[in-house]
């Protein structure tokens, strides 16, 4: 990746920010895309030179043309787009407003697809390319108290899986990767019923997978080729995994998790 022009958006915390490190350590030049131009430039500080900061707002979509000009013009090309900017949720749909998930969909979903659209004709003319799109456990199986975040990740999983499709012998690599719980801001970052941000985070993050450990098994991942990684442990890839081979199984089990009071335990560990 010597010398690739990698672009990471959700750059400023968590997966985006161990990968732009791990990028860098393999000698990428990088384009770091958020809201926090702090938290930005604390993570370009760790990559050195060769590092742009891109401030934007993600489903600003009006003005995505002109700032995928400007990360293009930046070296005349864009490598590598890392889809990974989101947010989550913690809440039953029969008390979350629309607005969630408007809010969530919006974040998660469209705001990468208008990205991907602006760079990925001009990815195609110069031969192609790699974009990496983080998408969740909950994308691949729908699981309590994230119907919105769930909805979004599966979208986001079938939009690039279309892309790769379609594109995949013109040179673009794609790969979807579908982590589990990740040792980052992820839960303290959800949105409420209400649409507040939660501001607690859960025991399974806590006890997650690091996001450096994350980011090494993605960039192993880019090198062999894999069109789709599920990056998870114990309970959460065996409900990847049931979803695909036994989905009847994996509904009882999602069942019997609610009639156990699942929804009352997360609300408990919030408030606590």
């Amino acid at each position: 990746m010597q010398d690739q022009v990698w672009w990471i958006t959700g750059a400023s915390s968590g997966i985006g920010a161990a990968l732009a490190r791990a990028l860098s350590a393999r000698g990428a030049r990088l384009i770091l895309s958020g809201r926090n131009v702090a938290a930005l430039e604390a993570v370009a500080a760790d990559c050195g030179a060769g590092t742009m900061i891109l401030p934007f707002e993600a489903t600003d979509y009006s003005a995505l043309p002109g700032i995928a000009e400007q990360a293009w013009n930046w070296c005349g090309r864009i490598d590598g787009l890392v889809n990974n900017a989101g947010i989550s949720q913690r809440s039953l749909a029969t008390e979350t407003d629309f607005s969630v998930y408007e809010r969530i969909i919006g974040v998660d979903l469209l705001a990468p697809i208008a990205l991907t659209q602006q760079l990925l004709p001009r990815m195609i003319g110069a031969g192609g390319g790699r974009i990496v799109a983080i998408s969740s456990v909950a994308g691949i199986a729908g699981v309590p108290l994230r119907s919105a975040y769930s909805a979004a990740k599966h979208g986001i999983i079938g939009y690039h899986d279309a892309v790769r499709a379609e594109n995949e012998h013109l040179g673009l690599q794609v790969l979807v990767v579908a982590p589990g719980s990740v040792r980052t801001n992820v839960s303290r970052n959800a949105l409420n019923a209400d649409g507040s941000v939660r501001g607690e985070s859960d025991a399974a993050i806590e006890n997650g997978l690091s996001a450096d450990f994350a980011a090494t098994e993605i960039l192993g991942a880019l090198d062999a080729g894999t069109r789709e990684l599920v990056l998870a442990e114990g309970t959460e890839a065996a409900i990847a995994a049931l979803r695909r081979s036994d989905p009847d199984a994996l509904f009882e089990r999602m069942n019997a998790m609610v009639q156990a009071g699942y929804a009352q335990q997360m609300k408990a560990s919030a408030t606590s």
